[in-house]
């Protein structure tokens, strides 16, 4: 099979590095890719949001299968355009069309589905300029701390835990009337704050069954101590000490069934991974967000824990035999450290050399913002490289994690030394 993969970072590395183990590929592509992806397959200068251009090259080089990593391309409607193209139409892809991508795309209808299917999530209201005064009132009402969403997509910046009634009326006026996020914060969403310790899980849906992934928990705050400035991901841990055996039985039971048969309900053929942000409230699971694709950095855990043949896994997806599909998962904890770029998540530096990465022996080292210019590894994106290693236990993957993030060298790099630790 030829296969392209859609997107640039540490989730389609570790896509790239997975897909090209399996005998079923024989030719791997990567739109746009980075620095270390060519290493799996060849890269193609092309955006995964430029439907027609991935079409003429789908069509040229008989692409076989798509997998698309990042939410966008999902969002706009790529599963569609293929479906709609009698060229393409028989070309699997593997992600959500616009129906079911709405998940992600949108908090609103996130929030009504789960609503719909009582599946257990925080209490909220939704609130759009015209009804801006009604929201400052409501405000008044709410207990505090209280969470602000953007309903779009806002590249991992739209959500705000506001611990103060003035701090959150002032950023629902910011959101609503000054665009503070753009289209995305056209509609808010305003949801009662849960205290409790969150993880992820992830489905695999061929449209009819599923399978559930290993699950991982990632560390969104820049600074150790989860202290600082919301992040796409400092890094993750799988499997989960708490997530035992009971508690995943509630999650499949009280979301993944009820989530998936909604879906169903609602004559969405959702084909892809489904990502379900959990909040563990005193033992119960509550659905924070769902993505329609999956997590990164936790998809670099995640994959390395899996040992079945993913290309398999793909074409079981778009052959609609999920359901007979045996998932082979590691018993071994992964975890993955995040070395991102001085000055991250605000703005940060690009353009310096990286050394090192020969020196890593115990860790994979999946690229995400790093491009090649003149034979030379250099950044060129806030979160840079993901190091990442599958140990024994928990102590020694963080360990080993850590060590290998520290072998590392570019001009400001930085990252947390404290991931996982709290899990021991």
């Amino acid at each position: 099979m030829n296969i392209l993969i859609l997107g640039s970072g540490g989730r389609e590395s570790t896509f790239a590095w997975k897909i090209s183990q399996s005998p079923l590929c024989e030719k791997l592509f990567i739109a746009p890719g980075n620095a270390g992806t060519q290493q799996y397959g060849k890269n193609v200068n092309i955006k995964a949001t430029d439907f027609d251009a991935i079409k003429a090259f789908v069509l040229q080089n008989e692409v076989n299968l798509v997998l698309v990593g990042p939410e966008e391309p999902l969002v706009k409607g790529i599963h569609d355009y293929f479906l709609a193209d009698e060229d393409l139409k028989n070309i699997p892809v593997i992600g959500p069309k616009k129906d079911g991508a709405q998940l992600e795309g949108s908090k609103d209808f996130s929030k009504n589905f789960m609503e719909k299917y009582k599946i257990p999530t925080a209490a909220s209201h939704t609130f759009t300029v015209d009804t801006l005064k009604e929201g400052l009132t409501y405000l008044k009402h709410h207990p505090l701390p209280v969470v602000l969403k953007a309903d779009g997509l806002a590249a991992g910046k739209g959500v705000l835990i506001c611990s103060t009634l003035e701090e959150a009326q002032t950023e629902l006026k910011l959101m609503l009337e000054d665009a503070k996020f753009g289209e995305a914060s056209s509609k808010v969403v305003i949801e009662e704050f849960l205290t409790g310790i969150e993880l992820s899980v992830f489905v695999l849906s061929d449209g009819k069954d599923y399978i559930v992934l290993p699950e991982a928990k990632d560390y969104k705050r820049i600074g150790e101590g989860d202290t600082g400035l919301n992040t796409g991901g400092m890094g993750s841990v799988s499997p989960v000490p708490f997530a035992d055996a009971t508690f995943m039985k509630k999650v499949e039971d009280s979301i993944v069934i009820p989530t998936v048969d909604g879906l169903k309900a609602e004559n969405i053929d959702y084909k892809g991974f489904i990502f379900i942000g959990l909040m563990n409230v005193n033992g119960e699971p509550y659905v924070i967000e769902y993505n329609c694709r999956m997590g990164d950095p936790e998809t670099e855990s995640v994959f390395l824990r899996i040992e079945s043949d993913v290309v398999e896994m793909l074409k079981a997806v778009a052959e609609e035999r999920i359901a007979g599909y045996e998932l082979k998962i590691s018993p071994k904890t992964a975890a993955t450290i995040v070395v991102v770029a001085g000055g991250y998540p605000g703005e940060y530096l690009k353009g310096k050399a990286i050394t090192g990465i020969e020196n890593v022996e115990e860790s994979m080292v999946f690229h995400a913002g790093t491009e090649l210019e003149n034979g030379i590894i250099k950044t060129n994106g806030g979160r840079v490289l993901t190091v990442s290693t599958l140990q024994d236990d928990i102590f020694t993957a963080l360990q080993q994690a850590t060590a290998d993030a520290g072998r590392i060298y570019f001009d400001a790099a930085n990252f947390r030394k404290d991931i996982g630790f709290d899990l021991i």
